[in-house]
């Protein structure tokens, strides 16, 4: 019982054990009880599954009210609030990449979810490197914000800038040093085929899961953006790690809705854009007034009204266009 009590990155080693243990069970339930039969996620199931982990996500952030205090409480809730929504323009790229794949929406799910479990991995590497050199040299933070500020007029810059999996060099790699299965083999990613007219079989690797190495790449490509952000709003390694994580576990639910209406979403990257540059702006802004904090109740607000305000603004510029438009992209196989 004495290591459950010991000092981990500012937290009892306890609280980072149940934070894991509920994520692990969640992801348990999810995989070997909601979906142990791969089938196509339909956008109901979609929104009540997004609905069952933002609310899992909500209710603790009341733990946190409860064990950390109010202040934490609400740092959490706008980390939680600015990674969901800068998460969003992430799904734009994991449907691309299914589309370039042709992987079917049944094994999608399959995909998604045992990405969540690189990005446990590869978050808290990267948040507890960020946090020991936060703690190390304070002035990394004002780097951080400017970093947001130039990021977010980048964004606002340049728009929509396309994705193209196929010159990606990591998967030109993976195709020259593997071997790689013509099609898909359903929902494996591994499978044992003949090699040459000899009879012996060799180790093949499958499109499925060279579009969960491009979905976790892609992931890391995205935390360049968001985790500097949630450092911005606070440096509790604990409140960055767990909003991190509940709010990717209920966007990857939320994919197989928000995907097939991407394209209303018309001012969610401005909204994404103006929320980098005040996240950014108020970090160097209290070091110039010399104050010590932003309000966290203040910096939420402002957060979930900016994002609020460009979904709200895009439906309604959007509202006559309700069909569905999936991404219509024929699968390419380069050699």
């Amino acid at each position: 019982m004495d290591l459950l009590t010991l000092d981990f990155l500012g937290k009892p080693l306890w609280t980072w054990a149940l934070f894991l243990c509920l994520v692990m069970a969640l992801l348990v339930f999810d995989l070997g009880v909601l979906h142990r039969k791969s089938h196509e996620i339909g956008i109901r199931e979609s929104l009540l599954l997004s609905a069952f982990y933002i609310s899992i996500g909500l209710l603790f952030s009341l733990w946190i009210w409860q064990f950390m205090g109010e202040r934490a409480a609400l740092l959490y809730l706008t980390g939680f609030v600015v990674e969901k929504s800068l998460a969003m323009d992430n799904i734009f790229v994991i449907a691309m990449i299914f589309t370039y794949f042709g992987v079917p929406r049944a094994y999608q799910h399959r995909v998604l979810v045992y990405g969540i479990l690189g990005v446990i991995i590869l978050r808290g590497i990267v948040i507890g490197v960020g946090a020991a050199v936060v703690e190390r040299f304070e002035w990394v933070l004002l780097v951080f914000a400017a970093f947001l500020i130039f990021t977010g007029i980048k964004m606002l810059r340049n728009g929509d800038a396309e994705y193209d999996v196929a010159y990606n060099p990591i998967l030109r790699f993976m195709r020259r040093r593997f071997r790689v299965t013509d099609g898909l083999q359903g929902e494996r990613f591994f499978v044992r085929q003949t090699v040459g007219s000899v009879g012996k079989t060799a180790l093949f690797v499958t499109p499925l899961f060279l579009a969960l190495v491009m979905v976790e790449l892609a992931d890391v490509i995205f935390a360049v953006d968001s985790i500097p952000a949630i450092f911005a709003i606070t440096t509790d390694p604990y409140i960055v790690y767990t909003s991190n994580i509940f709010a990717i576990l209920g966007l990857r639910a939320l994919y197989f809705a928000l995907s097939a209406m991407m394209h209303r979403f018309v001012h969610l990257k401005t909204a994404v854009s103006l929320v980098l540059v005040f996240i950014g702006a108020k970090v160097i802004g209290a070091e110039v007034l010399g104050i010590e904090k932003v309000p966290a109740a203040l910096s939420l607000g402002v957060t979930a009204t900016l994002l609020m305000g460009g979904i709200a603004l895009s439906l309604w510029q959007t509202r006559k266009s309700n069909a569905a438009m999936p991404l219509a992209v024929n699968p390419v196989q380069p050699e």
